[in-house]
């Protein structure tokens, strides 16, 4: 009974926070429209200004980068729920949280599901450019829905990190900071690039990044291209990778973000 009655004020507090949290993306579309329309012009930006430069043997380039794209844009997550909750946390919104009675666990939670819900309505006009540029999807339907699944997967799990960091912070000029800096993460991966000719020691760094995995295993869901030979075992074996990525990403962070919620200083 205990923990039915615990399952729905999670429920319901999170749907609460859920609710403010879209009511102030509709009070701001303009931050809206620029972070759904950020990802469009890098696709842009890489496809044409780096495209004719960059050479991905056995495929058009463009059909490598919109996977990659897309799962740079899930691991995003990282900065936007870093920078939310240091906001939040700075201008003393989660301090009359905790005031109120309501389930600990339910702020953190309204804020990654409000983040994922707009997420996925993000990709779909990222997805139609990606069509109108060149790229197709070439796999199944299911596979295709299960490289969706795996980029909102990994939206769910960046986020969780970025909430923890951001109440860690509590200072919105040092999460924005921060969030800069997690710029090189993608770089730092297959999603822009082939690993192939990076020096040894680079590569196994790119491909033991978590965006690697999951990058590997949208192109290879999407019936982009096939998992690359000699590679680390998460970017060799990409959908299983992906999962124990955000599997391990998702038992770490979530108690540590709520722990640090119900235990901040107000």
């Amino acid at each position: 009974m205990g923990l039915a009655t615990g399952g729905t004020a999670l429920a319901y507090d999170g749907a609460a926070v859920l609710g403010r949290h879209l009511r102030r993306v509709r009070n701001n579309p303009g931050l809206l429209i620029l972070t759904q329309t950020m990802p469009i012009t890098m696709l842009l930006f890489f496809g044409y200004v780096f495209g004719s430069a960059l050479a991905v043997p056995g495929q058009e380039y463009r059909s490598f980068l919109v996977p990659g794209l897309l799962v740079a844009t899930a691991a995003n997550g990282l900065m936007s729920g870093m920078f939310q909750a240091a906001q939040d946390s700075h201008r003393g919104v989660m301090d009359r949280f905790r005031t109120l009675p309501m389930s600990r666990a339910a702020v953190p939670l309204g804020q990654v599901v409000s983040d994922l819900l707009l997420t996925a309505a993000g990709l779909v006009p990222l997805m139609l450019v990606g069509l109108a540029v060149g790229w197709r999807i070439e796999g199944g339907a299911l596979q295709a829905v299960g490289a969706v699944g795996l980029l909102l997967l990994l939206r769910v799990a960046t986020c969780w990190i970025g909430v923890f960091l951001g109440l860690l912070t509590r200072s919105e000029e040092a999460a924005g900071q921060l969030g800069g800096a997690t710029f090189i993460l993608p770089l730092l991966s297959n999603a822009y690039i082939p690993t192939d000719n990076l020096p040894s020691g680079l590569r196994a760094v790119a491909e033991w990044n978590p965006i690697s995995a999951v990058s590997t295993a949208a192109r290879e869901l999407f019936g982009n291209a096939s998992v690359p030979e000699g590679a680390a075992w998460p970017v060799a074996h990409p959908v299983a990778g992906s999962l124990a990525w955000c599997g391990v990403l998702l038992v770490v962070f979530v108690p540590l973000a709520v722990r640090r919620y119900a235990n901040a200083e107000g």
